[in-house]
């Protein structure tokens, strides 16, 4: 099946099919062609050009005016936990009032709330209300995800969210990878033991997970009041042991040796960053792991903003998420956050939307087929209202702009 999508305003995010990640003064160059025209060719990109150069003898089996709205790829949502239960106002309240997400997790809340709640939901019932937010994601034009577990602090729970995704990833046409994360807090049962959680974690979850091959990462937590470094290096070399390569949480509460245990380890991203120091930034040059900037929980918890402009002054590439959470970011609306990565962080437009495309399925290890317009990559794409140009896409911050997204070649509206 060839479709042609005729009429665009605004190609945006063509890229060389070699590059996978933009870096420094690179994040400014989007890629964007004027009064345009897309070939879908099956599931992927088949070619692209000017109107002007359109050739009649162009074949097609199907033809559609896009009206000049923008096509770009779908947004890449590198960080997310989308598989979760209830949710949690009471703690939104509690902040409010003044407790911080420390002090909350400290009395028991947060995260062990969360994984009290998913305890007494069914497989069933995680997957019919994770497959709703994925449907919400998708109307704002998000077409690649990854999904953490952490919700279950215990083998069977932990198996069980990673089940659930494991069945999102075949009954979808989003691309999603799935993390493993069961060194998200310590559950319950280990009050007061941390380390015999890790032994928990290393010697039962890691082999469990590997056994029944339902993740592609693994990650940690590694912040104060949470896990050690020397504790994540132990989780990571687990996970190496089955091929589970790392993205961490790092630096979101202190800089407290997250960065540099993800670099050792080979991390394909560390996330967060909102309490990095220069220093913890030196160590990301030179490496291949991707800085991850999360603004959506920045603004809901109220707290610092990572150094998105400091960072690509620095030479740094960084890739954006929504880290998508009933605890400190409920919402998952990736164009919400390139509209605060313009203003939080200072980013120019240009530089958000490749944050969120390109570099975002770098950190997701999907570069190689999502996140640019090229010949040969995945046609995973959104199409939006008619706008005056790129620009306007983080500037009109609370505007629904997509019309319709594309995933794996085949069209959806979702007005």
């Amino acid at each position: 099946m060839k479709t042609l999508l005729f009429n665009i305003g605004h190609l945006c995010g063509i890229h060389p099919r070699e590059r996978l990640l933009v870096q420094g003064t690179q994040m400014k160059e989007l890629g964007v062609m004027e009064d345009a025209w897309l070939l879908i060719d099956g599931d992927r990109i088949g070619n692209f050009g000017k109107m002007d150069d359109l050739d009649s003898k162009t074949m097609h089996d199907q033809a559609i005016d896009v009206h000049r709205g923008a096509v770009l790829p779908c947004w890449c949502d590198p960080h997310t936990h989308l598989v979760y239960a209830g949710s949690r106002e009471g703690e939104f309240v509690d902040k409010i009032r003044g407790l911080s997400y420390e002090e909350i997790a400290r009395r028991g809340g947060g995260i062990l709330n969360s994984a009290d709640l998913l305890h007494e939901m069914t497989e069933e019932e995680l997957y019919q209300a994770a497959m709703n937010r994925l449907d919400e994601m998708v109307a704002t034009g998000t077409g690649c995800v990854e999904i953490k577990s952490g919700y279950g602090l215990n083998t069977e729970d932990e198996l069980k969210i990673l089940r659930v995704i494991r069945r999102m990833k075949q009954t979808s046409n989003v691309r999603i990878v799935s993390t493993f994360l069961g060194a998200h807090a310590v559950g319950r049962a280990y009050t007061g033991r941390q380390e015999a959680y890790v032994d928990l974690v290393v010697d039962e979850m890691i082999p469990a997970v590997a056994e029944e091959r339902l993740a592609d990462f693994v990650d940690v937590f590694c912040d104060r009041g949470f896990f050690t470094p020397e504790q994540t290096a132990r989780i990571l070399k687990a996970g190496a042991r089955y091929g589970l390569r790392p993205k961490i949480h790092a630096c979101e509460l202190a800089s407290s040796g997250g960065v540099a245990v993800g670099v050792e380890y080979g991390a394909l991203s560390v996330d967060h960053l909102e309490s990095a120091s220069d220093a913890d930034l030196a160590l990301l040059r030179g490496s291949a792991t991707m800085p991850t900037l999360l603004p959506g929980t920045s603004f809901f918890l109220n707290m610092p903003y990572a150094r998105g402009r400091h960072i690509i002054d620095s030479g740094l590439g960084i890739a954006l998420a929504t880290d998508c959470n009933p605890g400190s970011t409920p919402a998952s609306d990736m164009k919400f956050v390139v509209s605060l990565a313009c203003i939080k962080m200072r980013l120019l437009p240009a530089e958000a939307i490749n944050a969120a495309t390109l570099n975002a399925a770098y950190a997701m290890g999907l570069a190689n087929d999502y996140g640019s317009i090229a010949v040969g990559k995945k046609a995973h794409l959104q199409i939006t209202a008619p706008i005056p140009s790129i620009d306007y896409i983080p500037y009109a911050y609370t505007r629904r702009l997509t019309r319709a997204v594309v995933l794996e070649g085949m069209m959806k509206e979702v007005r």
